[in-house]
């Protein structure tokens, strides 16, 4: 599952996990091509439709994700954001190479990162400077991370902690699992483990609901940032081959 495009690239990175080094990895083979559709809200009200696309072979994986305005936002940003990951599949899972996020030919916000394992370095491009950064073991970017989940066990989850980059810099994070639980889909009502950062009075609180019955598929995401304002995607499609 991406994440919610709907202005600049560094809106908050919406709901991304990524357990260090992921140690505990799915005991089946993982899916070769994922499809997923996604509504996107804004304080309850429509904004953004999602589409992604996952496919992995021959040990390497390309994953993209397209967001396009709708409703009046539509009017303001009529060119889609589009996010691409790209990289290899190893006993880890996924481990991304180059993230590139745009909207357009012309966008001067798109951001671009490398990722060079061997130095253990992370080369970070946006608003026309380069930066290096240490590259921490499993470190994924936004969107490679929540397909990261499709080759978890569900003992791993039981702590999380992640390392991401949105491409305009890399984030520490920590997550919780909440209650068992259950979530109203387009696609039915879903089992699903819930997951809750943990974070301080005043910092954005986020929530990410995972499909048992789908892999740990993320189906449903929270973000509400410290004005009020509550950003929602909820699957409205899934082919999982």
């Amino acid at each position: 599952m991406g994440f919610i495009m709907l202005g600049a690239l560094n809106l908050p990175a919406v709901l991304i996990l990524l357990l260090a080094g992921w140690p505990l990895l799915a005991a089946s083979v993982p899916p070769q091509v994922v499809i997923a559709d996604y509504k996107v809200s804004l304080n309850g009200l429509p904004v953004a439709v999602m589409h992604e696309t996952f496919e992995s072979r021959d040990g390497r994986y390309q994953i993209t994700s397209e967001t396009r305005a709708r409703g009046v936002l539509a009017l303001v940003q009529r060119h889609p954001g589009r996010l691409t990951s790209i990289g290899a599949v190893d006993h880890h899972g996924l481990r991304p190479q180059v993230f590139d996020g745009t909207r357009g030919k012309k966008d001067t916000r798109r951001v671009h990162s490398e990722f060079n394992w061997e130095a253990n370095t992370l080369v970070i491009t946006h608003d026309g400077r380069t930066e290096t950064v240490e590259l921490p073991a499993g470190t994924q970017d936004r969107i490679s991370a929540m397909y990261q989940f499709l080759f978890l066990d569900h003992a791993a989850l039981n702590s999380l902690a992640f390392a991401l980059t949105n491409g305009r810099k890399l984030d520490l994070y920590q997550y919780s699992i909440g209650a068992d639980t259950a979530v109203d889909t387009p696609l039915g009502r879903l089992q699903v483990v819930h997951l809750v950062k943990r974070h301080a009075a005043g910092e954005t609180a986020t929530e990410i609901w995972l499909a048992r019955e789908h892999r740990l598929m993320p189906v449903k995401m929270r973000i509400v940032e410290s004005d009020g304002d509550r950003y929602e995607q909820i699957i409205a499609r899934l082919e999982i081959q």
